[in-house]
């Protein structure tokens, strides 16, 4: 599995989106587009992802750009593991 499929899988967890995950992609929104997608919601991505992947995410890194898709919030977590 790729870091883009296990982000998706994140997200169908963090938000209980079961077969509406199914069709998602990178260039899938996220902030705005996805009515499940809240400020609750960033919270608990944040936390899943770092308790997936032992990262910590910095309050300046948690901007609209970062979750403005699953694609750039890849982005963000695939940096964090290269650090």
């Amino acid at each position: 599995m790729n870091l883009e499929s296990e982000i998706i899988e994140i997200i169908r967890d963090v938000l209980v989106l079961g077969t509406k995950a199914d069709e998602f992609s990178g260039a899938t929104g996220l902030m705005g587009a996805l009515p499940e997608f809240d400020s609750v919601a960033v919270v608990s991505l944040i936390t899943a992802t770092e308790d997936e992947y032992g990262c910590v995410f910095e309050d300046d890194e948690i901007t609209a750009e970062n979750f403005e898709n699953i694609g750039s919030f890849v982005q963000l977590v695939k940096a964090k593991l290269e650090e």
